[in-house]
C-alpha cells in the first residue's frame, strides 16, 4: 500500500494525522476485502484550500471537511473483481498498485468538528479518512439506504481500530 501525502498547512500538520490516515486506509482495505495493494493520495489543507478545490471541481464555493475523488467507477461498491480486465486503466504500471484516488482533508474543520462532536481530533481524522475510503471504494450517501450502509461500514472500520464514538485521546 502506498499513501502519498501533500501538506498545504505547513507545521500545523500533526505527524500523528499521517499515521492515523495510514492505519485507517489499511483497515478500510482490509475490511472491504480488497485483494490488491493500493495507492491513495492525501492532501492536508485548510478552509480556504478546500473551498477552492470544492469550487473548482464541484462548483460549490464553500469549505467542507473532506473531499474524495475516486478514480474507479464501480458497478457496485467495493466490487474489485473485474478491475484486472483493464490493468492500464486502474493499476499503476510502475508499481502494480490499484489506484483508488485522492482524499482532501481540511485540518481547520477537523479541529472544529472534534470540539463540536466532543471527541478528539484524532478520532475525527480517522472518521473522515474512513468516510473517504468508502467513497474511493464506490460507496455514497445520497439516498437514505446508501447513507445507512455507509455509516454502518464507517463505524465498523473505526471500531475495528479502536476509534469508538467516545474516543478521547489528545
Amino acid at each position: 500500500m502506498s499513501v502519498y501525502f501533500d501538506n498545504e498547512i505547513g507545521d500545523r500538520l500533526s505527524e500523528r494525522y499521517k499515521s492515523i490516515v495510514l492505519e485507517i486506509v489499511d483497515a478500510s482495505l482490509e475490511y472491504l476485502n480488497c485483494p490488491y495493494e493500493c495507492e491513495v493520495n492525501v492532501l492536508f489543507t485548510d478552509d480556504e484550500g478546500i473551498r477552492q478545490i470544492n469550487n473548482e471541481f464541484r462548483e460549490i464555493d464553500a469549505p467542507t471537511d473532506v473531499l474524495s475523488f475516486p478514480l474507479i467507477d464501480y458497478q457496485k461498491p467495493a466490487d474489485f473483481e473485474k478491475l484486472e480486465d483493464n490493468p492500464y486503466e486502474f493499476f499503476n504500471q510502475d508499481t502494480g498498485e490499484l489506484m483508488l484516488g485522492d482524499i482532501v482533508l481540511n485540518v481547520d474543520r477537523i479541529l472544529k468538528q472534534a470540539k463540536e462532536y466532543n471527541h478528539s481530533e484524532y478520532r475525527e481524522v480517522a472518521f473522515l479518512t474512513a468516510h473517504s475510503m468508502l467513497h474511493l471504494a464506490g460507496y455514497d450517501h445520497i439516498e437514505d439506504e446508501e447513507r445507512i450502509i455507509m455509516e454502518d461500514l464507517q463505524e465498523k472500520i473505526l471500531n475495528m481500530k479502536g476509534y469508538m464514538r467516545d474516543y478521547e485521546e489528545n
